[in-house]
């Protein structure tokens, strides 16, 4: 409830407490629904990837392609400082880590992915690739005699 009673004892401590019970300030305990929100888009050679990634530098994201996947990582860190913790009354940003995996294909390679990342948005075109079927190879033995 967002109006505290006035019947209470300690009145302006749950003044508060009610406050920070708003659906607004309540926390879940689960990080943000809204970290690395993603569009594919799909044409007729290629796959777009879209990912937004606000409040992040170039420097704190990368995309490593590994068995077919390609994984797209976020990081960001804080100074912290013991002074500054104690004026918190919330603190609701994140500082850590995000991960995003889709499955490419095997037979994607990293020179055939482009990405471009500008004003907190990651642009990923993927080309559709079909593995080919691989060719039996003879290996002759060279016999002496």
């Amino acid at each position: 409830m967002l109006r505290p009673s006035i019947f209470q004892e300690n009145f302006i401590d749950n003044l508060f407490d009610d406050f920070f019970e708003t659906p607004f300030f309540r926390s879940t305990g689960v990080r943000p629904v809204n970290a690395m929100k993603t569009d594919v888009k799909e044409s007729d050679n290629e796959y777009e990837i879209v990912m937004d990634l606000p409040g992040f530098s170039k420097e704190d994201v990368g995309a490593e392609l590994k068995d077919g996947y390609l994984t797209v990582t976020a990081s960001r860190s804080e100074e912290k400082n013991d002074e500054d913790d104690k004026r918190y009354i919330r603190r609701e940003r994140y500082s850590g880590h995000y991960k995003r995996s889709f499955y490419v294909g095997d037979a994607v390679t990293e020179e055939d992915i482009r990405a471009k990342f500008k004003d907190g948005i990651l642009s990923i075109t993927v080309p559709k690739k079909e593995k080919q079927p691989e060719v039996e190879q003879k290996k002759y033995i060279a016999i002496e005699g």
